[in-house]
């Protein structure tokens, strides 16, 4: 079995040290679901919710939350991101947000993207609660990576 990166020869929290590393084009992609009752979905496809915009709302929160990904978790290095995307998109069940994002770094960018969709997500759920007490965010989830 592979050890855990983040953690010393002692099992204690370590910051890996990725100076050795080349600098790589790296992206990644991730999505997830948040499950609504038809009715919010309608109210979300009318723009009829008082918070407003919902999918452009839970877009951009999802930006600002990739960017700030290694404030939020502790061991995450900050990266210089050259794109990050987020999609929200109604479906027959509730809404879907896929990230996709792409740096120049010593590390992967696969924690963006998933705290990104993580958010937008929850964003979704914050803007729809008066509305809908059954909601459920699933399958969050990263698609791929990439680096070359």
């Amino acid at each position: 079995m592979k050890n855990l990166s983040h953690t010393n020869e002692k099992g204690k929290a370590n910051m890996v040290d990725v100076g050795d590393k080349p600098n790589q084009i790296r992206t990644a992609r991730a999505i997830g679901h948040i499950r609504l009752k038809p009715e919010t979905i309608q109210l979300v496809r009318e723009n009829q919710l008082k918070k407003g915009d919902v999918l452009t709302i839970a877009e951009i929160a999802g930006i600002q939350a990739g960017k700030k990904t290694s404030e939020l978790i502790p061991l995450c290095h900050p990266l210089l991101i050259t794109k990050l995307d987020v999609k929200a998109r109604i479906t027959e069940t509730g809404i879907e947000c896929e990230s996709y994002a792409k740096c120049t770094g010593q590390t992967g960018i696969e924690m963006e993207v998933l705290t990104a969709v993580s958010i937008a997500l929850l964003t979704i759920y914050d803007m729809c609660k008066a509305v809908d007490k059954e909601m459920e965010i699933e399958n969050i989830r990263l698609l791929e990576k990439t680096k070359q």
